[in-house]
């Protein structure tokens, strides 16, 4: 018997995805930005458009722990051609503009500007010239990036299939890679932030909208167990890391947490025990997410998530709620609900009736959770 809890699993993901003041942070950050840039008489000549990547904009996303600041991603594409400038030369044409608007706020990072204000962090990565044939749709990509609105506030099913609509008929998947500066290697270098949102948009769907669920849910486990954990693999190394270990067709958040946990540590031993890193193909491009990672850390998280996986199959299969439930609590933290006492956990309480067989976890395309 396998309890997949989804009442339980949808009040966790409500519990551990961004709040609505997170999410209004972000959306100030990027459009206060955005508007300057588009503002600057310098530099807007040569902006194309600014479109969101990141774990927001595929909607994996969580909620930072420990007071942190919420953070988003933003691509700045523009006309600088990689014949005229250097990687050095076209960060160095955004350092005025930085000066001026977040003097003491930023740092230039290997690939991208840093930028911490109060409320939000932001990461700022610069691209070199599309082709001529581009141009059009990167600038049809900025529209639909406006419709999406990431306060995320509007609720009703019409924007919603609107949103639905454009991203949908937009050609902005067929584009190629994109390329970023990499000061440290003193080169350009690919990046292909759409085609990582087209694949977990792909994959969500063939996960039965269950996918991105699981990657939130993981990846709250790695901050709940930070401590006992490696530095690194985080954020999109550990996406990835997910996206190809989950199977499709997943019933559940439960199953798929399960599943994925013991993908890793049924595929990953051989590089564990070498204390190796996998190499793990970017999606789009040929560069290995994995690359920075250092053997004797990938060894270590691989012995967590080999544990994890063992936890999570014995909640999976524990004979009642309130048997999985402190298993689950044990995995992914005090978020996740405690079941009621004395009736096996199948009555009403916290948020949601209780269920504990399949069921859906959020909705629409991405499941929002």
């Amino acid at each position: 018997m396998a309890l997949h809890l989804p009442t339980y699993f949808a009040d966790f993901l409500r519990r551990i995805r961004p709040t609505l003041p997170q999410r209004k942070d972000m959306a100030a950050g990027h459009r206060v930005l955005r508007d300057r840039l588009m503002a600057d008489e310098d530099l807007s000549p040569g902006i194309v458009t600014t479109f969101l990547q990141g774990s927001y904009r595929r909607y994996t996303a969580v909620r930072p722990r420990d007071e942190k600041r919420p953070d988003v991603d933003i691509i700045v594409v523009t006309r600088m051609a990689e014949s005229e400038y250097t990687p050095d030369q076209a960060m160095k044409r955004f350092k005025p503009f930085l000066e001026k608007h977040y003097k003491d706020k930023y740092e230039v990072q290997g690939r991208s500007f840093g930028i911490e204000l109060s409320y939000v962090d932001m990461d700022l990565v610069i691209t070199s010239a599309p082709s001529e044939a581009e141009v059009g749709v990167y600038a049809q990509l900025g529209k639909v990036e406006e419709q999406v609105r990431l306060d995320e506030e509007l609720e009703e099913q019409e924007d919603k299939e609107l949103i639905k609509k454009a991203e949908m008929e937009l050609p902005a998947w067929k584009l190629g890679a994109r390329r970023i500066p990499d000061r440290d290697a003193g080169q350009w270098q690919d990046t292909h932030p759409l085609a990582q949102l087209e694949w977990t948009s792909r994959k969500n769907a063939d996960c039965f909208r269950h996918y991105v669920n699981v990657v939130k849910a993981l990846k709250w486990w790695r901050l709940v167990h930070a401590a006992e954990l490696p530095d690194r693999p985080k954020s999109y190394p550990l996406e990835h890391l997910i996206g190809d270990c989950c199977p499709d067709r997943i019933t559940s958040v439960a199953e798929g947490i399960v599943l994925t946990l013991e993908a890793i540590a049924s595929q990953y031993a051989p590089f564990a025990a070498a204390k190796q890193p996998p190499f793990l193909r970017d999606r789009g491009v040929n560069q290995n997410v994995m690359a920075r990672i250092k053997g004797e850390d990938f060894a270590a998280f691989y012995r967590q998530a080999k544990q994890a996986a063992e936890k999570a199959r014995g909640a999976f299969e524990a004979k009642d709620a309130e048997t999985a439930a402190p298993l689950w609590r044990q995995l992914l933290g005090e978020e996740f609900p405690s079941a009621p006492e004395g009736n096996g956990g199948t009555s009403t309480g916290g948020f949601t009736p209780r269920q504990e067989g399949p069921g859906k976890v959020g909705g629409g395309r991405f499941a929002r959770g």
